[in-house]
């Protein structure tokens, strides 16, 4: 999985560690302490030529306070206008330009006529993250990137998939999610396994309903301890995971989440018959400049923020690494 970065070079800035100005256009709060927000650069030029892929992320700053690593949780495919998780017009897409992104189509192109919208889903958790919770709609934040490899959508196509997830790690699972529910056609069954600490803790919950309804596409709900009121399963993810038996004929995993559900979660894909080029997860946690210029996010000869943060299970294998 190779970098991405030359998608920076669409951007007018030269200097690669000045932000690009973006106002908050909408709030949303999912969670006691995770909120989406919804953001637009101000600048025209890079409102049209901002784009990206499912599973990268950026360097988002509030000035003054600091500046963190952030993914882009919603779809390339549903960045258009206000509002949340709005899937594109067809007739919003920019005429005449190649899309610079790959495996995506120029029917999945991220660019409108209106420019590009995107979201960060951000949970509450230090300095940085407590002043952009402090944010109101109509301030400005600073933005660097996009960054990193993104998930191999090409090599998902025609491929059952399963999604697990814990907490916030839905996040960036919910970009690829709605991508490929968009293009539903290019992609088999999608089985997707989300769980949290409790029902208040699951983000995204009026989005469930939707995926429930896609053709071949089940979701499902687990908390770690039983709840009243609550009627779908309990549980944490591995266990979850060997009750339903996902099918791992012709099938990929994607996995994100908190290090300690990754680490329990992959051996049991093992088990279920997933091989190691058939897992796929992310290394999110482990990021601070965005460029591999601090060494923070090194892994052997790798970095995350260049080379991943997207990973194969046989990947991590073969650099001996452990969560």
């Amino acid at each position: 999985m190779n970098s991405q970065n030359s998608l920076n070079s669409q951007l007018p800035n030269s200097n690669i560690y000045l932000p690009h100005l973006a106002e908050i256009i909408d709030i949303k709060q999912e969670t006691p302490d995770v909120k989406t927000f919804k953001l637009t650069f101000t600048d025209e030029t890079v409102a049209k030529t901002f784009d990206y892929r499912p599973g990268q992320f950026v360097e988002l700053s509030v000035f003054g306070e600091g500046e963190a690593t952030f993914c882009i949780s919603n779809s390339p495919t549903r960045g258009f206008g206000y509002g949340f998780g709005h899937r594109r017009p067809n007739h919003g897409l920019v005429a005449n330009r190649k899309p610079n992104h790959g495996s995506l189509t120029c029917k999945d192109s991220p660019l409108s006529v209106n420019g590009t919208s995107i979201e960060c889903s951000i949970k509450r958790m230090g300095k940085v993250t407590q002043a952009i919770h402090e944010l109101d709609v109509g301030d400005t934040v600073g933005i660097r990137g996009p960054y990193g490899n993104g998930f191999p959508v090409a090599d998902l196509k025609g491929k059952n998939l399963l999604f697990v997830a814990g907490g916030i790690g839905l996040a960036p699972l919910r970009s690829l999610i709605n991508y490929c529910l968009d293009n539903r056609g290019d992609f088999k069954t999608i089985t997707i396994v989300n769980g949290a600490r409790s029902s208040k803790d699951l983000v995204y919950q009026d989005e469930y309903e939707a995926w429930k309804q896609e053709k071949d596409t089940s979701l499902h709900l687990t908390v770690d301890c039983n709840e009243e009121n609550w009627t779908c399963m309990v549980g944490v993810v591995p266990k979850v995971l060997e009750e339903i038996k996902p099918t791992c004929k012709g099938s990929v995993a994607i996995v994100c989440g908190p290090p300690v559900m990754i680490k329990y979660t992959l051996p049991v894909l093992l088990k279920l018959g997933f091989c190691p080029e058939g897992i796929i997860t992310t290394l999110e946690m482990k990021m601070k400049c965005g460029l591999g210029k601090c060494g923070r996010c090194n892994i052997g000869n790798l970095y995350v923020c260049k080379d991943g943060p997207v990973f194969t299970y046989q990947q991590l294998e073969s650099l001996n690494f452990e969560y």
